[in-house]
């Protein structure tokens, strides 16, 4: 029974994303008599559908009860693992992309704005361009690594910050900048944070290692002060301390999300987060993929959204 009400449930619920998620796509707009009475006529028979499907079951199992105990199981799990298979297909992403919009509302469409921000960074970065960072920035992929995993980040996003802030060639810039992650004006919370790590050792900002901890821990501490919001914590990254912190910002000018902040943000490195997630996202293609696909080629950019930006999109 257990094994049989498992497939049916998966069964189900694929069923359910994909029949609203397309429904979704099919009947998108705001008249009623094209749009918002077809899909709840739509929903309305899905429902019915389903009942009528439960109730043929329940018949069916009835009837074959002492005769073939097993074949209502072996046939659910069947199912299952066909609507495991067409969950890997493209059409399923596409599917469950509307889906998602549809049950997410306005923070879904914001969020896929902001994705779609991204993928056009790395296609307009290109895959040369692309795969250049990511050889640079395998010589530091370990200490990297071993910093986000300490303060529980992911790793892609931290290579990302780095790609940004230095290309990967540690440096001391004109601005103030140090290392490998470009360390200038710390809390001094993050700073004892950090040496946590490396009690009794005598530590400089230009070292790879101990200047990865200071990132990551800068980051997860401005992470924090915006309550998870990834695009408003890697944009405090940036900014920093200096007159007040972007927590300053909003606070005077009445926004409340990395959308609202835009506008206000002439002077300031606005598009950061967006090339962040752009070398992120070449990061995790390249240690899913062992590749770097072009954006625009064949059906890579579906490909590519099912595989999602880290920190900003589910994956599934």
């Amino acid at each position: 029974m257990s094994i049989e009400l498992a497939g049916l449930t998966i069964t189900l619920v694929s069923a359910i994303i994909v029949l609203l998620g397309y429904s979704a796509e099919r009947f998108t707009g705001t008249q009623f008599l094209t749009s918002l009475l077809p899909f709840a006529v739509g929903i309305l028979v899905l429902i019915l559908f389903a009942s009528f499907l439960f109730l043929f079951w329940w018949k069916l199992r009835r009837s074959l009860q002492g005769k073939a105990v097993m074949l209502m199981p072996v046939f659910s799990v069947i199912l299952a693992a066909g609507s495991g298979k067409l969950v890997m297909d493209d059409r399923f992403t596409l599917a469950f992309n509307h889906f998602r919009m549809l049950v997410g509302g306005k923070q879904e469409v914001r969020r896929i704005t902001l994705a779609h921000q991204v993928y056009a960074a790395y296609r307009r970065q290109g895959v040369g361009s692309m795969r250049q960072m990511v050889s640079r920035g395998e010589k530091y992929s370990p200490l990297v690594q071993d910093a986000a995993r300490h303060f529980q980040i992911d790793p892609d996003l931290l290579l990302g910050i780095a790609a940004t802030e230095s290309s990967f060639v540690p440096r001391n810039s004109a601005d103030g900048g140090r290392g490998l992650f470009q360390i200038t004006r710390l809390p001094k919370i993050v700073e004892n944070e950090a040496q946590k790590h490396f009690s009794g050792q005598k530590l400089s900002i230009i070292d790879d290692r101990y200047n990865a901890y200071l990132a990551a821990a800068t980051f997860k501490y401005y992470l924090d002060e915006m309550h998870g919001d990834l695009l408003l914590g890697l944009l405090a990254y940036n900014i920093g301390p200096a007159n007040g912190g972007l927590r300053f910002i909003m606070q005077k000018y009445g926004v409340t999300d990395f959308t609202t902040i835009q506008p206000y943000l002439q002077h300031l490195p606005r598009d950061y987060p967006i090339r962040v997630l752009s070398y992120a996202l070449a990061f995790r293609l390249w240690r899913q993929e062992g590749t770097l696909p072009a954006y625009q080629e064949g059906s890579n950019a579906v490909r590519i959204q099912r595989i999602g930006i880290p920190g900003l999109t589910i994956d599934y």
